[in-house]
């Protein structure tokens, strides 16, 4: 997997339009301001747990790296929860927006840089905390990365970051049984002229196409198509356990899990993240 693949896949599928719409980068769509606006009040509506989980970090004052900025929600919210901070990014397309974002809103940080973890543009022990929502898990060569974080991070601080969760009912049910299933049953039906899927299934039938259906089924190849849409070139899930191999140079002190989301099933807003959901929160402090 190259690490241009992945860049080149998020650049043209910048974090969450698909969900709202009308991004700027869209013909008629929404300028920047609008767009944001109407962007966090979904995200957040949907992930109400976000700005709760960051009520609870030491943030003011603290030199503050986020690794992946998407739109920039998260990046406004360390800034305006008092962070000294400074964004990098894999992607010109989401460095730009971020950057019209935190001008629009006079929001101050520290810099804003293209880079990859794999070779973070920064000198070492450059910061007090290093945070990363919903990135690490596309990253491949995560060993590598977490090197990289490990030095650019004070001996003293901490990475906290957001991952996919292994033991969740989005990938245990809706992704390894009910999606699987249903793909299973779809490509045959397509192939014999008895079913013309459009949309998110139509892409899935065509990608198990190109890649064979059996190869596309087993779980270490379906689980890369079935996080941020069947275009994405590479995801993984995590428990404490793979955490802890992932991240040899740092301890792990702090896990919990929330969001119940398990599409198609209808999860949405019942209790039970804590223990099954599907967004796995780690608190790490460098060896």
């Amino acid at each position: 997997m190259r690490e241009t693949d992945i860049a080149q896949f998020w650049s043209s599928h910048p974090c969450g339009e698909q969900l709202v719409g009308g991004g700027p980068a869209e013909q008629g769509g929404d300028d920047h301001a609008a767009f944001f606006t109407r962007y966090d009040a979904f995200k957040y509506s949907l992930e109400p747990h976000i700005p709760r989980c960051l009520d609870d970090l030491d943030l003011t004052g603290r030199r503050v790296l986020e690794i992946g900025l998407g739109q920039g929600a998260e990046s406004e919210q360390l800034i305006r929860r008092g962070a000294k901070w400074t964004g990098v990014d894999l992607t010109q397309e989401s460095l730009d927006r971020v950057r019209t974002r935190l001008s629009q809103r006079e929001l101050p940080f520290e810099g804003l840089h293209q880079g990859s973890v794999l070779d973070l543009p920064f000198p070492t022990s450059a910061f007090d905390m290093v945070f990363s929502h919903g990135v690490l898990h596309h990253v491949p060569d995560i060993r590598s990365a977490q090197r990289e974080i490990h030095r650019v991070l004070d001996p003293g601080g901490e990475l906290v970051a957001m991952l996919y969760a292994r033991w969740s009912l989005n990938y245990l049910l809706a992704i390894g049984v009910v999606r699987r299933t249903a793909l299973a049953a779809a490509v045959p039906l397509a192939r014999a002229g008895l079913l013309t899927p459009g949309g998110i299934v139509g892409a899935h039938v065509r990608q198990a196409g190109r890649i064979g259906l059996s190869r596309y089924l087993r779980m270490n190849e379906f689980i890369h198509h079935n996080t941020d849409g069947p275009a994405n070139p590479y995801s993984r899930v995590y428990d404490r356990r793979s955490v802890r191999r992932a991240f040899p140079d740092f301890r792990l002190t702090r896990t919990y899990k929330r969001f119940m989301h398990a599409p198609p099933l209808p999860v949405r807003g019942l209790p039970g993240g804590s223990l099954l959901g599907w967004h796995l929160w780690v608190h790490l402090r460098p060896r």
